[in-house]
C-alpha cells in the first residue's frame, strides 16, 4: 500500500492545479480519464461550472472552523477523482475549503485512471467509486483511514433508490444533486472532521 500511496503523491495535484488540468482539457473538448465520450464531456463541463459556483458559496461552519484550527497532528488528504464525476464536483470544493481553514491538512488530488493500483486498494462494493479521500499521517506516511465516495445521507439515498428501482437513472442523479444542494456540505465536513479528530 505504501508504495502505491507514495507513487500517487509524487504525481498528485493541488486543488488549483487539478481545476486547471480539467479546464485545459475541456478547451480541447476532452474529459479526464482513459475513456472519452460526449456524455463524459457533457458531465465534465457541467461539473466545471458546478465547482466554480461551489468555490464561491461553500462555507465551513464556525464550529468546524474551530475544530480544524485545533487539529494538532498533520495530515495529507489524498483524493482520488476524475473531472466527469458528479460526486467529486460536489465534494472537492468542500475538501478545499477545509484545507484552507487548517494548517494541519494538505489536500492533494490524483486521477483514478492514472492510479489503478491505488484505486484498487479502496474499492466500494468491488467498484471503483470516486471520490475517495485517503487520510495519511504526514509524519509517518501511513494511511490512517479513508472516506467516500459520498456522505452517509447521499449514500443511503442512492442505496434505497437502487433497492427499490434496480437502476441509477437521471431521476436519482437529479435527486442526489438536490440532496447536495440542501445539505450545503455540512454532512461531509462533519464526517471527515470526526475521522480526523479520532487520530488526535
Amino acid at each position: 500500500m505504501k508504495n502505491s500511496v507514495a507513487k500517487a503523491l509524487f504525481n498528485s495535484h493541488s486543488y488549483l492545479e487539478y481545476r486547471k488540468l480539467v479546464a485545459d482539457l475541456l478547451l480541447e473538448k476532452k474529459s479526464t480519464g482513459e475513456e472519452q465520450s460526449d456524455e463524459l464531456l457533457h458531465y465534465s463541463i457541467l461539473n466545471d461550472t458546478r465547482m466554480h459556483r461551489l468555490d464561491k458559496t461553500i462555507i465551513i461552519t464556525d464550529e468546524n472552523k474551530v475544530k480544524l484550527k485545533n487539529l494538532k497532528k498533520h495530515y495529507i488528504c489524498l483524493v482520488i477523482s476524475e473531472g466527469w464525476c458528479g460526486d467529486a464536483a460536489q465534494l472537492l470544493p468542500i475538501f478545499n475549503k477545509m484545507d484552507e481553514e487548517s494548517n494541519a491538512i494538505e489536500m492533494r488530488i490524483v486521477l483514478r485512471d492514472e492510479n489503478e493500483s491505488l484505486m484498487n486498494l479502496f474499492l466500494t462494493n468491488h467498484a471503483k467509486a470516486i471520490p475517495i479521500l485517503i487520510i495519511i499521517d504526514k509524519e509517518t506516511g501511513s494511511v490512517l483511514n479513508y472516506w467516500g465516495p459520498r456522505p452517509k445521507g447521499a449514500s443511503n439515498l442512492i442505496k434505497n433508490y437502487k433497492e427499490e428501482f434496480g437502476v441509477i437513472d437521471e431521476k436519482i442523479k437529479t435527486d442526489l444533486q438536490l440532496w447536495y444542494l440542501h445539505d450545503k456540505g455540512i454532512s461531509t465536513q462533519n464526517e471527515i472532521i470526526d475521522l480526523l479528530m479520532g487520530f488526535e
